[in-house]
């Protein structure tokens, strides 16, 4: 097990850019033939994302224990428990956000594909690049359009393509976020012009520009109104099993419809977040082995 103490500020943009690396770097990953990335899973093949023996610290402060979880290829992860138990923090873990404030320090694996994203060398944008995030609320370029704001995906990643192969990409992530037939007919309209929902989807397809291996959801849906989350969560089912989704949402009806597999965590005031259960979403929801689970699912506390 390592320990990292991290180094950087508290995210101000949408996504972190390569100048947020450090100065020792593994080469950056560079378009293939295709313009897929360097590094990524060959083929087209699914991956998954695991951590063991995961804590986490801001300054002394402890907040999470010792979390180990898989989260499976193909399929998507709800994490769940009361505000304050380190879900958002977990997620932010996964793809080297966490780093990014000061007084962060980690011990731990975080395992793409079998590969520590914490290894010595490796750049926080090369990771991020593979490991996508969409935030809680709406976050795009209010006056780039809709199509620059795709494109902006692929520009903070450092991915150069040519102009075909970005109109492609372009395309195809918002045909994976199910904004196309909405904004086919306006690409270079502002971005900002869209409804909240729409904006959401747009940021959904930014992420997928990349085509990472991954997408981080930090409860994509809490600043929407029911149609549009409705949309979003019909872009997720549509998503699943083209790549690995992990979502944080205090919405236990919408962790029931969304997800395969569900993690239960909890803090308490003397101790920091922990898994208490982990396993099918199904199993989480109808038949908890442990009694403060079924309390939480049953809306008795949190």
């Amino acid at each position: 097990m390592t320990e990292i103490e991290e180094h950087g500020a508290v995210a101000t943009s949408p996504a972190p850019t390569a100048a947020d690396a450090p100065t020792e770097q593994l080469p950056a990953l560079s378009p293939g033939p295709a313009g897929a990335v360097d590094g990524a899973a060959p083929g087209g093949r699914l991956v998954g994302l695991e951590t063991r023996e995961l804590s986490a610290w801001f300054g002394d402060h402890k907040v999470l224990e010792r979390v180990s979880l898989a989260m499976a290829p193909g399929e998507v992860t709800a994490l769940i428990g009361p505000s304050g138990c380190g879900k958002s923090t977990y997620l932010r873990i996964l793809n080297r956000m966490h780093e990014m404030v000061k007084t962060a320090k980690l011990a731990g694996e975080v395992l793409l594909d079998g590969a520590d994203v914490y290894a010595p060398g490796r750049r926080p944008a090369d990771v991020r690049s593979r490991v996508g995030m969409v935030f809680q609320r709406p976050n795009p370029f209010p006056a780039m359009s809709v199509y620059d704001n795709v494109a902006s995906g692929l520009k903070l990643a450092g991915i150069k393509v040519t102009k075909a192969r970005r109109d492609e990409l372009v395309e195809t992530s918002l045909i994976k976020a199910g904004l196309w037939i909405e904004v086919r007919n306006r690409l270079r309209s502002p971005g900002g012009a869209l409804s909240g929902g729409q904006q959401q989807r747009l940021c959904i397809a930014r992420s997928l520009a990349v085509e990472p291996d991954v997408l981080l959801m930090d409860e994509p849906c809490s600043a929407l109104d029911p149609t549009s989350t409705r949309r979003v969560e019909e872009t997720i089912a549509e998503l699943r099993g083209r790549l690995t989704i992990v979502i944080v949402t205090h919405n236990m009806q919408q962790a029931a419809r969304v997800s395969q597999n569900c993690a239960f965590f909890l803090a308490t005031h003397d101790t920091p977040g922990q898994i208490v259960e982990a396993g099918p979403t199904t199993q989480l929801f109808e038949d908890p082995r442990d009694a403060r689970t079924a309390d939480y699912v049953n809306g008795r506390f949190g």
